[in-house]
């Protein structure tokens, strides 16, 4: 999960910057917003592909009832 750590690095940058008041309000809230995106597409893609894979570490029951809920 190369991705979701760089994340996380994003995530520790800016908790470092905005400890040290190099962030103005509003960028604040531009910079949370483009963080959660970023955690957002990574999440998406990962789940896509264990998708494609058919879930292959979870339990089986698991796995019919979230491909009912795709359909």
């Amino acid at each position: 999960l190369p991705a979701y750590e760089q994340v996380l690095k994003a995530a520790h940058s800016f908790n470092l910057l905005d400890a040290r008041g190099a962030i103005s309000v509003t960028e604040r809230a531009a910079y949370i917003g483009r963080i959660r995106n970023l955690a957002r597409s990574v999440a998406q893609s990962y789940y896509e592909s264990r998708e494609r894979l058919g879930f292959p570490m979870a339990p089986r029951e698991w796995v019919e009832q979230m491909t009912k809920k795709a359909a």
